[in-house]
């Protein structure tokens, strides 16, 4: 399998099955800490599940192993000022309603 003259890695059936079992396995720890109520932390360990969930999918299920180093660059730079908006958001509210 070819695109542009380069080839395509593939991955195969056991790959997948068993980045969805680790996608359920996540999807359990976020149900686990929410029920364990850790108060302040609980957003914190919700966000950082839901991240490498993200990663996972974005990385196996949407190909992005396969794209070019220019298109993995710019999704860092949208993530990081993501990032920088949402912490700052948290860290504001944090602190004013302390």
């Amino acid at each position: 399998m070819t695109e542009r003259g380069q080839a395509v890695e593939s991955f195969g059936n056991k790959t997948y099955v068993v980045i969805w079992l680790c996608l359920l396995a996540l999807t359990a720890a976020t149900v686990a800490a929410a029920k364990l109520r850790f108060t302040d932390y609980a957003v914190i360990a919700a966000v950082g599940i839901a991240t490498v969930k993200a990663g996972l999918v974005t990385t196996f299920f949407m190909h992005l192993r396969q794209e070019p180093l220019i298109i993995k660059i710019i999704l860092f730079l949208v993530l990081a000022a993501l990032m920088l908006i949402i912490g700052l958001t948290f860290s504001d509210v944090w602190f004013r309603y302390r």
